[in-house]
């Protein structure tokens, strides 16, 4: 019997979780310790029980639950308690009927035996789809101690690669052409054939406990090689001789039989503490790293040279210039200081420039607060769903900052239907994301994914929007009326100046283009990361170089919003409000590019509703990364053009 626990309560434990962190381990991640049967103790346990997490492919968006694959189920199946970023993952962890005494060796167990009848549909069915998980190389997540159970094998240059997941099987197409893990055994070799690992090899790593003073032993390594055996005698099994083969055709009916061995190792120079790093330090990419931090680092380098010429030579010229005694002559003078009568006249559309800045600024503070969370360690590969828990309650919590924001604007834009600005900066951006998600998650249920979020965690979604976001957007909108409308440092004419015409680099479209290119310079490698962490189920682990690389495309994004802004008013164009925040907003649509780029070129994925899925989540992250580097760019130029414009004289 399956039993599950609310997501609602898996939030609560979340949010409880995250508040009382003392460490690099949040609490839920102790050490367990285990002893041999005949030492058993309350703080000491003998039976250590392997977790099955949901399967799933990088030929496919679509993950799915182990118990749909009709693998060997256990007979009283429990899961444990899920936070919302699990849920919201795909992520659904039950007991297996994979159960070792410690410290005790066992060698081709059997665990249970599948039979498929040719004349049964339902047997048809379930073979059919296993066969499809074979197919698009779909991988097991095993748990073993809240550690992913790894497959360790030699890559190029004679490197080991840990691999947290092991395929289902693997085939062999009918023109004789081998997939994926079919090249590991010459022995898989039959055309339009599939060959299933029903067969595992584990190996747990422990630390003894000697001279640590902790009673028992802790488990730091769990590994395991897939095997595939024919099992001819399920009464007696023989862990070798000839794979175990699935044909192409259904014709015959089947058996198959699913088996295991393990073996204890002890290892007392691995700490518990530590016990990750084998399978971190095997992902290579850390030279790459380096690379990319050099590479955004002289980018911001160039642009931290050119705005500090500007600002001390350019900007001190022209101020010196302005602020000269013969006016008549300075009035001749072309330049910023003759749009001083403009510079500040409210923009078209200030509702929606204000609700875009209200939302960048709670996405800002939400990303700033995770990955400094994150570099602490606190949201760690071992904390599952806990940075995606984080992201979501902390935007929950931060409608008040949005609310502030977007109504200080909008009143020193002169707008007057306040109730409009709130209802539109606490539901467009948020109703636009849920729109999306929404639509994504019917095709996910329509497919029967394991990612599709229950309805229950969608209400507690709605309830967390509408019952705490909204209302402190309100609270936040409250304090930013009351406040006395923003002072400009000059004043604005009645009339509107006529611009001049404008150069082909100075026009808004060039600039707006040219804008967004050195921030997407900035982190284009670290994107390929996160895309493969996302996409190709690989860790990611290295918040300190991303929160880095977030500090560099602040500044980058700041600066390049700051040149072009100057330039712009140079040119006599004062029209810079939407201008600065579409400048480094742009880089959004770098972003979407590299996605397309990224799909095509780096990815296998197959089938409509995969490839829909694919560019619906790419969507979401394009507009949240819009308001976010939009926001940097028009406060970095908000302060810019208000530093400028009050250090000259005008009449």
């Amino acid at each position: 019997m399956k039993t599950r626990v609310n997501p609602v309560f898996g939030l609560v434990f979340s949010l409880i979780a995250i508040h009382s962190c003392s460490g690099f381990y949040l609490p839920g991640l102790a050490p367990v310790s285990f002893c041999e049967e005949d030492k058993s103790t309350d703080d000491c346990q003998t039976t250590i029980q392997l977790f099955v997490n949901r399967l799933d492919s990088v030929e496919s968006v679509l993950p799915y639950e182990y118990d749909v694959f009709d693998f060997c189920q256990d007979v009283k199946e429990q899961r444990p308690s899920e936070n919302l970023g699990q849920v919201l993952f795909g992520e659904r962890i039950e007991t297996s009927p994979y159960k070792f005494s410690f410290n005790k060796d066992k060698a081709c167990v059997m665990v249970c035996t599948k039979k498929y009848a040719v004349s049964n549909n339902e047997d048809k069915k379930k073979l059919e789809f296993l066969k499809t998980g074979m197919q698009l190389n779909y991988q097991h997540h095993w748990i073993v101690d809240n550690m992913p159970v790894t497959w360790c094998y030699d890559v190029e240059d004679n490197q080991k690669y840990c691999n947290p997941g092991f395929p289902i099987g693997c085939l062999v197409t009918p023109d004789g052409r081998v997939k994926d893990a079919c090249v590991i055994n010459a022995e898989f070799n039959k055309k339009n054939t599939y060959y299933l690992f029903n067969h595992v090899d584990i190996t747990i790593t422990y630390h003894s406990g000697e001279n640590e003073g902790w009673t028992g032993a802790r488990l730091v390594e769990a590994t395991l090689e897939p095997k595939s055996y024919k099992h001819e005698d399920e009464n007696k099994l023989s862990c070798d001789g000839s794979p175990m083969e699935i044909p192409g055709e259904f014709t015959s009916d089947l058996k198959l039989t699913y088996s295991y061995s393990i073996k204890f190792v002890k290892n007392n120079d691995i700490k518990w503490a530590s016990r990750w790093d084998y399978i971190l330090v095997s992902m290579p990419h850390t030279n790459i790293q380096w690379f990319s931090i050099m590479n955004s680092l002289v980018i911001v380098l160039f642009l931290s040279g050119m705005v500090a010429m500007i600002m001390l030579r350019t900007l001190h010229k022209d101020i010196a210039r302005y602020n000269q005694v013969d006016q008549e002559d300075a009035q001749e003078e072309s330049g910023w200081k003759q749009v001083h009568g403009d510079v500040f006249r409210p923009p078209r559309k200030g509702m929606l420039l204000s609700v875009f800045l209200g939302q960048g600024a709670q996405i800002f503070i939400m990303t700033f607060i995770t990955l400094f969370l994150a570099c602490l360690g606190f949201l760690s590969p071992a904390n599952r769903g806990a940075l995606m828990t984080c992201a979501v309650v902390l935007w929950v919590l931060l409608g008040t900052p949005a609310g502030y924001v977007s109504a200080r604007f909008y009143k020193t834009f002169g707008g007057e239907k306040w109730k409009t600005n709130v209802l539109l900066t606490a539901l467009l951006c948020p109703g636009i994301v849920f729109a999306d998600f929404f639509l994504m998650n019917l095709i996910l249920w329509v497919e029967g994914s394991s990612a599709a979020v229950p309805f229950g965690t969608l209400v507690a979604i709605l309830a967390l929007w509408f019952g705490i976001s909204v209302p402190l957007t309100f609270v936040g909108a409250y304090f930013g009326f009351k406040k006395p409308v923003m002072e400009q440092p000059v004043r604005t004419n009645q009339i509107p100046r006529q611009i001049p015409e404008q150069s082909f680099f100075t026009k808004p479209v060039p600039g707006i283009i040219m804008g967004g290119i050195l921030p997407f310079g900035c982190i284009f490698i670290q994107l390929f990361f996160i895309l493969n962490s996302i996409w190709s189920h690989q860790m990611y682990y290295m918040f300190g170089f991303l929160f880095l690389v977030f500090i560099i495309l602040l500044i980058t994004c700041s600066e390049a919003t700051i040149l072009l802004c100057y330039f712009h008013l140079c040119a006599e164009d004062y029209h810079w409000w939407w201008r600065s925040f579409l400048t480094s907003g742009f880089t959004a649509a770098y972003l979407f590019v590299y996605a397309v780029h990224y799909f095509f070129s780096k990815l296998q994925i197959v089938g409509a509703a995969s490839t829909i899925l694919y560019f619906g989540y790419t969507m979401i992250m394009v507009l949240i990364f819009f308001l976010f580097t939009g926001t940097i760019g028009f406060f970095a130029c908000f302060w810019f053009v208000n530093k400028i414009y009050s250090v000259v004289k005008v009449d």
